[in-house]
């Protein structure tokens, strides 16, 4: 008798290797999610222009690492979405990634449309591709709450995320320029386009399955908000069973005991017996990095 209901992950058609690059942009929770990884020695690019909440900041982070190369190197972005509310300058009428801090009064807060969110997503996915049309983007909408929305306010703006996603998810599933038609017929060259790129676009369930498939408040940090380390590491596994190759498994698996002796805090840090217990450690390190070239302490 199963007392939980548990989240289907579909199969994203692809495999994360070992110590791959990645690039993690959007709320808090990619803040978690990728700071995880890079404790597993996966080479990540975390929110390298702070937290971004909604998908017109989202954007803005893309197009602001465009101009860098090392964008062209990453295979795999995450692209987690918080929230459909934005707050537009009144001076210049744009929208700003962050306030500043700066009285409220200079800002409008406006709810972004499905449509309007999902336009954004697809130009931040168009820029990544452009920088390298292999990448995987994984989509994911953050589950954590916004109490100051009110609850249900909140569940709306997830619920508005929700949609947008599936709207991308499902334009790039039909290689279709977002809003076309169906009678609308693409030139040979960008279908050709949107067909190299339909596979690359995914979504991952994190919301869900805190949701769905915890479903419970020892899984919430003491704000009642936020995924406790608990749950985020759970997150961890249920992806990791989907989208790590065998090898980056079998990585993980030798790197584990390295990493809790380079972790460990000795009583003596000046004793023989450390300073062998640590000899051995490097020496175990030299020959990971031998195994695989893109591993770095």
């Amino acid at each position: 008798m199963e007392f939980r209901t548990i989240v289907d992950i579909d199969d994203p058609g692809f495999r994360i290797g070992a110590c791959e690059e990645m690039l993690f942009v959007g709320s808090c929770f990619a803040d978690k999610i990728g700071a995880r990884f890079t404790d597993e020695k996966f080479r990540t690019i975390v929110n390298p222009f702070g937290v971004m909440y909604n998908p017109a900041s989202i954007l803005h982070t893309i197009q602001r690492l465009s101009a860098q190369p090392d964008l062209k190197s990453v295979k795999t972005a995450f692209l987690t979405l918080g929230t459909n509310h934005v707050y537009i300058l009144n001076e210049t009428g744009e929208i700003v990634d962050n306030c500043q801090k700066r009285p409220q009064s200079l800002f409008t807060e406006k709810e972004l449309t499905v449509d309007e969110c999902a336009d954004y997503l697809q130009q931040a996915i168009d820029i990544l591709h452009a920088a390298n049309p292999d990448m995987r983007i994984v989509l994911t909408v953050s589950p954590i709450r916004y109490r100051k929305y009110g609850y249900h306010g909140s569940q709306l703006s997830k619920a508005t995320l929700l949609l947008a996603v599936n709207k991308v998810i499902k334009m790039f599933r039909s290689a279709l320029p977002l809003g076309s038609s169906k009678n609308v017929q693409c030139s040979a060259p960008a279908l050709l386009a949107c067909k190299a790129r339909m596979f690359n676009v995914h979504y991952f369930p994190a919301y869900e399955i805190i949701n769905d498939e915890l479903r419970d408040y020892r899984f919430y940090a003491d704000d009642m908000l936020h995924p406790s380390s608990q749950a985020v590491e759970y997150i961890w596994q249920r992806f990791s069973e989907v989208y790590l190759s065998p090898e980056a498994k079998a990585f993980l698996k030798e790197w584990q005991p390295l990493k809790a002796a380079l972790n460990h805090k000795p009583f003596n840090p000046d004793s023989d017996e450390y300073r062998i217990f640590m000899d051995k450690t490097m020496l175990k390190i030299s020959e990971l990095q031998k195994k695989y070239p893109n591993f770095a302490v």
